[in-house]
């Protein structure tokens, strides 16, 4: 399999490197856009990762052209976003064709996780990589409203699941997902994480037994806010587990110690 990287940092080519060679690609680097055009056909990618950042322009022109020949499924393509990344140009991104769009500071493991779930998303990779996903229980935090993306109506519910990648969601009315196909985009989201609302942009991946969706953008600061409360939340576990450790302890001590009639 080959994987078309666009990139001009050596640090992110490094890092993909090491985290996305092992799932069976060869990787292919262009430092300019207009010639890896060139050589589309010649290469003959099976996914292609554009920074942005890098070619801040070129970015649209390159999906343009690969999706005149390649649908999303034939050649799932990966933006790799800055700073100055903007809501508007994420919609016009999705709009053109992207599969997903991924922070270019691939240091964060959200991001990395995220990488590699939509390249495992669109590719048969030799190695799926998953992010750990958090339960709700009395210590976390977790509430999720979505408006459905065809008609608009206000979805609540309850969080099941939380990992940096995506979310699992058992809406109290099932039946305002019943029209929501699988795949769909659904970008009018409000995630409380802790005492933090952020605003993820999801994709559908199942609705049985209970409503599950993937990530496909964060911004900067909602993926910064959401790594630290995930990372938060092994510790709290930890003094979950050692508590009810400690009251366990004490009733057996308290068994024991009662008078024997």
């Amino acid at each position: 399999m080959k994987l078309l990287l666009i990139l001009g940092s050596d640090d992110v080519l490094d890092l993909i490197s090491r985290n996305i060679k092992p799932l069976g690609f060869d990787l292919i680097r262009y430092r300019y856009v207009i010639k890896a055009m060139d050589n589309i056909d010649e290469i003959d990618p099976t996914a292609i990762i554009i920074s942005a950042q890098d070619f801040p322009r070129h970015w649209k022109i390159l999906l343009q052209y690969v999706r005149a020949e390649r649908s999303k499924d034939v050649c799932p393509i990966i933006i790799l976003r800055g700073d100055n990344f903007s809501l508007e140009d994420a919609s016009k991104a999705f709009f053109i064709g992207a599969n997903g769009i991924v922070s270019e500071n691939l240091v964060f493991a959200g991001e990395m996780h995220r990488l590699q779930n939509i390249l495992s998303r669109y590719v048969n990779v030799e190695e799926k990589r998953k992010a750990r996903r958090y339960e709700a229980e009395t210590w976390t935090r977790f509430g999720l409203c979505v408006a459905n993306p065809l008609n608009k109506i206000i979805i609540i519910g309850t969080v099941k699941t939380l990992s940096t990648t995506g979310i699992s969601f058992a809406p109290y009315d099932q039946e305002l997902i019943e029209n929501i196909p699988p795949d769909e985009e659904v970008g009018e989201c409000s995630l409380r994480v802790g005492d933090d609302i952020i605003s993820p942009i999801c994709r559908v991946v199942r609705k049985e037994p209970v409503l599950s969706m993937e990530f496909i953008f964060l911004s900067g600061n909602d993926q910064i806010i959401l790594d630290n409360y995930l990372g938060s939340l092994s510790l709290a576990e930890s003094k979950a587990r050692n508590e009810k450790a400690a009251q366990k302890r004490r009733k057996m001590q308290a068994a024991f110690s009662m008078p024997i009639a």
